[in-house]
């Protein structure tokens, strides 16, 4: 299990590379990405915060439960900080397990645990100002099946 939080960008190819499991028959990743685009209004950059230390505290937390709720062999979180522009990377996650099943189940519990409780601060700067990103009770109630904004037509 390893967690980061870090301002550098890092390498999705690299990262898997580095913390192959030779016992794992599935490895699942998730990486998220800035969007260009969020209520109504174009994204230039978005600014994440957290507080160092109860971030990467909380973040084990949820990779330990991961843990023993799923039969994996070992998973990976990154989670950038800083200021970012679209399509730059935010998160990875990934999973390896012995089966695809576990790796499937425990890589989107991970990322939709993080989507909602994790301790980072956003904020879209648009033409228009700075905005501070608020907690979508929609994404919050469908952690276990996703969640779709209708203004951007896709799952956040």
């Amino acid at each position: 299990m390893t967690v980061r939080v870090q301002q550098e960008a890092f390498d999705v190819g690299a990262e898997l590379e580095a913390h192959a499991q030779p016992s794992a028959g599935a490895v699942v990743s998730f990486l998220g990405t800035v969007r260009d685009y969020s209520d109504a209004a174009d994204i230039l950059a978005m600014e994440i915060e957290h507080y160092p230390g109860m971030t990467e505290r909380e973040l084990g937390r949820v990779a330990r439960e991961a843990q023993r709720r799923f039969e994996i062999l070992d998973s990976l979180i990154i989670h950038r900080y800083g200021r970012l522009a679209p399509q730059d990377p935010i998160v990875l996650v990934a999973v390896w397990s012995l089966h695809r099943a576990a790796a499937f189940d425990a890589c989107r519990h991970l990322i939709d645990v993080l989507k909602t409780s994790a301790p980072f601060w956003k904020k879209e700067i648009t033409p228009a100002g700075a905005r501070w990103v608020t907690d979508c009770p929609g994404c919050r109630a469908g952690t276990q099946h996703g969640h779709v904004h209708p203004d951007v037509l896709e799952e956040c």
